[in-house]
């Protein structure tokens, strides 16, 4: 079982998000992951380096668990457990590795980018998923990195450029702006309310709020519907959030099927990780069917961050 947050049992849920949870899981279960430590993980950067040298320069002091869903992916603990603060290695200055959350790794893999295709990352600061993608691409063909504020852009630059990505463009201006371009793969990883990362920042607790969520919804649906139709026929969307939300998962998803008979779900075929079942009925609305393709992940069900993930193909 995970280590619970010192003074958890202070840290207080509020009524109305107990009480819309509580029907969307088993609550308790639910707050005692949140209210516990995240595992340490970190992404080899196999631009720069191998996984087998990056482990042998760690192993001598850190403990490396294989990420089953992702075979550059490791759970990192310090042997002696004495530090946490794998941020100041030497090998993650020089670009070695990502600081990236385990269950964060999986939308990159959902898309499967090529090496000559033309990638999109709509949303993409900090970087942890425009620099996977990179990576899986071997640093060839085109990927566009795009966020919304010159505040979001200094970590994204910044990552790209410690990772040593070439094939990488850096665009500033909303998702929505996109059109006149046709792309083979595109990843929304929308804004969300981040209601599966509350063990990451308990900040997410206190701003939560069911207008906040409606808010999102409404950009997400702008988001998703603008890389579909930036999307080349037979090309590949993935939308993913870290939020639990209905409204901005599933919700999001029915509404794109629904306006868009050319758009197709596919199964995400990942046999390594547990998930739970799809939400098709929520405060009075339903959802199309198609959705039980999706992946929907709890904190509880792999002791991750809680995800969302969609692979919609253009037909």
């Amino acid at each position: 079982m995970p280590t619970e947050i010192p003074d958890s049992e202070k840290i207080e849920f509020k009524e109305k998000f107990i009480e819309r949870y509580e029907k969307l899981t088993d609550f308790e279960l639910f707050k005692k992951y949140s209210l516990s430590f995240l595992r340490r993980s970190i992404r080899v950067n196999t631009i720069k380096i191998s996984i087998s040298e990056l482990k042998k320069r760690l192993e001598k002091k850190w403990v490396l668990e294989q990420i089953p869903w992702c075979k550059e992916g490791f759970y990192i603990e310090h042997i002696k457990k004495e530090r946490r603060d794998i941020g100041n290695l030497i090998e993650h200055s020089l670009g070695y590795f990502y600081t990236q959350e385990a269950a964060s790794m999986i939308p990159p893999i959902v898309l499967e980018p090529k090496e000559n295709d033309m990638v999109l990352d709509i949303a993409a600061s900090p970087g942890s998923k425009a620099t996977q993608i990179a990576a899986l691409m071997n640093n060839k063909g085109i990927l566009i990195a795009n966020d919304l504020t010159t505040e979001r852009m200094k970590p994204l630059s910044l990552n790209i450029q410690r990772c040593g990505i070439t094939n990488c463009i850096i665009t500033l201006m909303q998702g929505q702006w996109f059109k006149n371009m046709e792309f083979d793969k595109i990843l929304v990883d929308a804004p969300c309310s981040g209601t599966g990362t509350i063990r990451k920042s308990l900040k997410t607790l206190r701003i939560w709020n069911p207008n906040m969520v409606k808010r999102l919804s409404i950009t997400q649906k702008q988001l998703i519907e603008t890389a579909f139709n930036t999307l080349k026929q037979n090309g590949t969307l993935v939308y993913s959030t870290c939020s639990l939300e209905p409204e901005e998962n599933e919700a999001v998803i029915d509404f794109l099927l629904n306006k868009y008979e050319n758009a197709k779900l596919e199964p995400i075929k990942l046999p390594s990780i547990k998930r739970s079942p799809l939400i098709l009925e929520f405060e009075n609305n339903k959802y199309n069917n198609e959705i039980k393709k999706c992946l929907r992940i709890w904190p509880q069900d792999n002791d991750t961050e809680g995800f969302f993930v969609t692979k919609i193909k253009k037909s």
